[in-house]
């Protein structure tokens, strides 16, 4: 009988065990354990809840650091973000504080707690608008507020050089939704040309502020955080008017990336106000950074239109994972689940699993999913109704309790970053990793 060459290696090598071990030593790495903050691992966060629209005709700040205590905790925050085995935290601060006027800033509480997070060593990815703007600046009407933001933006990336990433408008098209179209939060108009204002007010503001970031840090890392959504059409005939929303929810980012609307989305712009000079102006070319699609989902963001025209959640017919393929086939940009929970402490866990396994469904195509994100660290106040009255409602939804007491998904969750915390940033990305270890194979998940 005649050997074969596994016999021939085995006399004169010996059993090698070849499974990558030639030479490095390793067999391989499942990306199994806590992350370590390298720059080749998938970035794990969670999100300290930041909002501050104002509602009542602009009577009321709806402060969410103030209401879920973190001013006063913030040091403790910090620590639970840690103690939990993340490196990478959304934290956002309160520009309406911060920003006093032209060229007027307040940073005692900013300065305490980006020097505490650099101590820590958790990365932010610093969040600079988030669904409201200073008193002095009115309102997303105000055709001012690109340039002002874009000064804003520039004086935090010269005061913390070390910060990186950021997001400079969160969720422009909810931003100008709930504030121009469906009457909840700060200017509280209720028109499609309000609506088109504060869209292009906010897109501007955003692409100004990616210039003025990258000023200072021409390397930056810009996740834009833009809510996923789909409206479902339950009706034997098709409707118009919900096909019209299934295309508007793409603006945001069509202007940001200079991406072409639609040929109706378009005229539906011009007709409410968008003019052809600024229409140009946003097609000139997608900002400056590296830019990353941030894609933020909830149960509530898919929604169906029963026939008699009633509204239902519609969590799961297609999930984040379908809804923000077509965003990926879009853009084309890395993508980041930027936001999700639920206010359910039983159903949370499953959630999380089921997010994850969205995630790792699309990375398994080849979609380079780089991030994800339980948002937030804390229970949240009346987000059940979006903020618009203050009843002081504690939605169940984050991973500690406003007592700062773990709820059950932060286990979940803990026990997810143990079992792939130090996967690769995005699928193959292994072939990217340049260090002076000895080459190791990865497991890609």
């Amino acid at each position: 009988m005649s050997k074969g060459f596994l016999d021939i290696i085995k006399k004169e090598l010996g059993d090698g065990n070849y499974l990558g071990d030639e030479f490095g030593g390793a067999r391989g790495s499942s990306g199994k354990g806590l992350p370590t903050g390298q720059a080749s691992n998938f970035m794990f966060a969670t999100g300290i809840e930041c909002s501050y629209p104002t509602i009542e005709q602009g009577k009321v700040r709806r402060d969410e650091l103030e209401e879920c205590h973190h001013y006063e905790r913030w040091e403790e925050d910090l620590h639970l973000v840690k103690d939990l085995g993340l490196k990478y935290l959304r934290y956002g601060l309160p520009y309406y504080r911060v920003h006093q006027g032209p060229g007027k800033y307040d940073w005692e509480f900013a300065d305490q707690v980006m020097a505490e997070m650099k101590r820590l060593e958790i990365t932010p990815i610093l969040d600079l608008m988030h669904f409201g703007v200073p008193d002095w600046l009115g309102n997303f009407q105000n055709p001012e507020l690109p340039v002002h933001f874009a000064e804003y933006a520039e004086a935090v990336a010269r005061r913390y050089p070390w910060v990186r990433h950021y997001t400079p408008v969160n969720e422009i098209y909810v931003t100008a939704k709930a504030s121009a179209q469906d009457g909840l939060w700060n200017e509280q108009l209720k028109s499609e040309r309000g609506f088109v204002t504060a869209l292009k007010h906010g897109v501007a503001a955003n692409i100004l502020a990616c210039q003025s970031i990258a000023r200072v840090r021409s390397d930056a890392i810009i996740v834009q955080a833009e809510s996923a959504e789909y409206m479902h059409d339950a009706s034997a005939e098709p409707r118009p008017e919900i096909s019209l929303q299934n295309r508007l929810r793409f603006l945001s980012l069509d202007l940001n990336y200079a991406v072409t609307p639609d040929a109706d989305i378009l005229l539906y712009l011009m007709d409410n106000g968008l003019s052809r000079e600024e229409y140009d102006w946003f097609m000139a070319g997608e900002p400056p950074g590296h830019q990353i699609m941030g894609s933020d989902y909830y149960g509530h963001n898919e929604k169906i239109t029963k026939p008699d025209g009633e509204v239902i959640f519609g969590e799961d017919v297609f999930g984040w994972y379908q809804i923000v393929q077509g965003y990926y086939e879009r853009y084309k940009k890395p993508v980041f689940h930027t936001e999700t929970n639920v206010a359910d402490l039983e159903q949370a866990p499953i959630w999380l699993w089921k997010q994850w396994m969205n995630v790792l469904r699309m990375r398994q195509e080849g979609t380079p999913v780089v991030g994800f994100t339980w948002y937030s660290l804390t229970d949240q106040i009346d987000w059940d109704i979006q903020l618009a009255e203050k009843k002081g409602t504690v939605n169940t939804n984050g991973l500690y309790t406003l007592d700062r007491k773990p709820n059950p998904v932060a286990h979940a969750y803990r026990d997810l970053l143990e079992n792939y915390g130090q996967i690769t940033v995005s699928p193959h990305s292994e072939l990217f990793e340049i260090t002076d270890q000895a080459a190791r194979l990865k497991i890609e998940v």
